[in-house]
């Protein structure tokens, strides 16, 4: 078998043990794909009635909410991948001869895969409380490619924060900013309304682009200097995540 078929496999078996160990924590189901639908809840159907957009709220808050359920399950992988270093799986799995590769891409695929399913969970009550997308199926197909560039993107940032914390709790707390950047945003209201200061690091921080654009394509009226900025920002995310990541693992392992 060939170095790179023998990475692929171990890839597989590494994601099907990161799935099996989400699925058995409650804690993690909750935090990753039911905490944004109680947010959600709560935006709409207590908050939304307060905010001012021009549109129905749940068009409005829809795309920042698909971008806050991949940022809310990011604490999982952080610390899973810590945890993992801390009680030397990795080094046992290195004696089994198991792809330096595939431990790392196993982490960062289940946290797409996590984000992913949170996102349709998203649609799909966004849909039951009234949502209505002017989107045709290339705009679809679009807002598609960005959540699942987004996850993977912060799935290496991510990565790269649970190698870098010396302990499992420290590694959660690093993504606390990662979770906190859609509430500083435009996800749920204009950033123009907001407070000197605070409109400025909404309006450049990195998650206001990626909302944007999804807004925009969900709205059929896509925005490309948004899309630009935004797939800019995710594979900055992408390429600072992995090569922290590769540094960490190779220091540590």
């Amino acid at each position: 078998m060939s170095s790179v078929s023998t990475a692929w496999a171990d890839s597989a078996v590494m994601l099907r043990r990161n799935i099996k160990h989400s699925m058995r924590n409650p804690v993690v189901v909750f935090n990753s794909v039911l905490f944004p639908i109680v947010m959600m809840l709560m935006f709409v159907k207590v908050f939304g009635g307060g905010f001012s957009v021009g549109e129905p709220y749940i068009d409005y808050a829809t795309p920042g909410l698909l971008v806050m359920a991949v940022s809310s399950g990011l604490g999982a992988t952080s610390t899973s991948v810590n945890d993992d270093m801390r009680k030397g799986i990795i080094s046992r799995l290195q004696v089994m001869d198991v792809s330096r590769g595939a431990v790392l891409t196993g982490h960062v695929v289940v946290t797409a895969v996590r984000c992913t399913v949170a996102c349709a969970a998203i649609v799909g009550v966004a849909f039951a409380l009234g949502f209505d997308p002017s989107a045709n199926a290339l705009e679809w197909l679009g807002v598609i490619g960005l959540v699942v560039l987004l996850s993977v993107a912060a799935g290496w940032l991510t990565v790269a924060l649970g190698l870098a914390a010396k302990t499992p709790e420290s590694a959660g707390l690093a993504t606390v900013p990662l979770i906190m950047l859609p509430f500083l945003s435009s996800a749920f209201v204009p950033a123009d309304t907001m407070g000197s200061g605070v409109r400025q690091f909404a309006e450049y921080q990195p998650f206001t682009p990626v909302i944007e654009t999804l807004r925009g394509l969900l709205a059929g009226d896509p925005s490309g200097g948004d899309a630009m900025a935004a797939v800019a920002w995710c594979v900055g995310f992408v390429v600072v995540g992995y090569v922290w990541s590769v540094a960490s693992f190779s220091r540590r392992a």
